[in-house]
């Protein structure tokens, strides 16, 4: 089940957005999120943000994110979360970004992302 998928508006240009939400596995067993597919980005990675002698830095997650049976994975601002890379347009406050989210397993699940104001928060 996924709660509360948003994103930021972006300006005119911009290469790249991030994706948020909530994962809730409501199975027993554990699943991996690997990445993701949308046709507004040439491409979804998972990404986690670290510091680093004081400095922030973005990575992307190799091997996808586990979520426990009956757990949950909350992709928020200043951790992880996913990255649109290759922006086909900017996305305005009030629209909605179709978002497929890539199980292990080849599982499929089809949300999408509201996107919210610019500005407060993590900005890529």
């Amino acid at each position: 089940m996924i709660a509360d998928a948003w994103t930021k508006a972006t300006p005119p240009g911009a290469a790249v957005g991030a994706g948020y939400m909530t994962i809730r596995n409501e199975g027993g067993a554990a699943v991996r999120l690997l990445g993701g597919e949308t046709v507004a980005a040439e491409r979804v990675e998972i990404h986690t943000m670290a510091m680093d002698g004081g400095v922030m830095s973005m990575r992307p997650v190799e091997g996808g994110l586990e979520v426990s049976g009956g757990g949950a994975l909350e992709l928020k601002p200043g951790g992880m979360h996913l990255m649109l890379i290759g922006l086909k347009q900017a996305f305005g406050e009030g629209e909605s970004v179709p978002l497929t989210l890539v199980f292990d397993g080849g599982v499929r699940v089809e949300t999408a992302l509201a996107v919210r104001a610019m500005g407060g928060g993590h900005d890529h």
